[in-house]
């Protein structure tokens, strides 16, 4: 099986191209000085010229803040962008995995979101994903949406690169307690997809590290783990100046990863401690 990757210069790419070649499955990886996904000439040529039997397309415009004054970027990106790939997936009869985001729900109550709840995004970054998977959807039968939130590799920023740096000029750190979800380690996730993609059990699926907490108790969790001391205080969304809005709710069942036969992720505290580890190595 020939697997064509997008974002391999990303945290999630970067890793998935990593299981793939693990496996002993043949890989094609791109990044945006290979194949713009904006270009639909380019996207057509490159994976054509690659002849894979699937995609997993982790290439995204993922700065939300950014988002909010780029929304003509971002749309061309996640949305144009993954038609681009889709319609080319269509025609050639590739199977195609999308990532998509917890940011295409609104965030509301407490229940986790379940893979075939209403989307209603709030802000454009969501949006735009959302708009993704309905290229998807609109295109193929042969897809796998799945829905990843609270994302952290080796390989690009995240929280806990973050908050690790934060903690080398502050004492006090503010981090915002009333957002839940789920962390999420693309080493775990990669394996995931991977297993996935090899069988044809289509459809929308969220895949996250076990467990919930907020990003205060996160970075709580992240400092303890990390043997740093520093003092952290739970602030509201309210109190922490964000040009997009977040969801507060970002709580996503998994009962579909396990009804598929798939393996689920392990806990997220777990996830970390690895983590840390690798950062140690490199």
């Amino acid at each position: 099986m020939k697997v064509f990757v997008t974002g391999v210069r990303g945290q999630l790419g970067y890793d998935v191209m990593n299981e793939l070649e693990k496996r002993g499955l043949e890989a094609a990886g791109v990044d945006i000085q290979e194949m713009d996904i904006t270009d639909a000439d380019c996207v057509e040529r490159v994976i054509s010229d690659a002849a894979p039997d699937a995609v997993i397309h982790c290439a995204a415009y993922t700065a939300v803040d950014a988002a909010q004054d780029n929304e003509e970027l971002c749309r061309r990106v996640n949305a144009e962008g993954t038609a681009n790939i889709a319609r080319v997936c269509r025609e050639r009869h590739i199977k195609m995995m999308y990532i998509s985001t917890d940011y295409v729900f609104d965030g509301k109550g407490t229940r986790p979101w379940e893979p075939d709840d209403e989307r209603h995004p709030l802000n454009v970054y969501g949006q735009t994903k959302y708009e993704g998977e309905l290229a998807v959807t609109e295109n193929l039968d042969q897809y796998f949406i799945v829905r990843i939130a609270w994302v952290f590799g080796v390989n690009g920023k995240n929280f806990i690169k973050t908050m690790l740096n934060l903690a080398k000029t502050h004492d006090t750190i503010t981090v915002v307690n009333d957002q839940y979800g789920s962390p999420t380690y693309t080493y775990d996730l990669a394996r995931l997809l991977v297993d996935m993609i090899q069988t044809d059990k289509y459809g929308f699926y969220h895949a996250t590290n076990e467990g919930i907490c907020t990003w205060y108790e996160f970075a709580c969790e992240i400092f303890r783990q990390a043997g740093v001391k520093v003092n952290v205080l739970p602030v509201s969304a309210a109190q922490y100046a964000a040009k997009a809005p977040r969801p507060e709710n970002s709580r996503m069942s998994k009962e579909k990863l396990t009804e598929n036969g798939f393996e689920r992720l392990p806990a997220w505290q777990d996830a970390l401690g690895r983590y840390l580890e690798a950062l140690k190595e490199r």
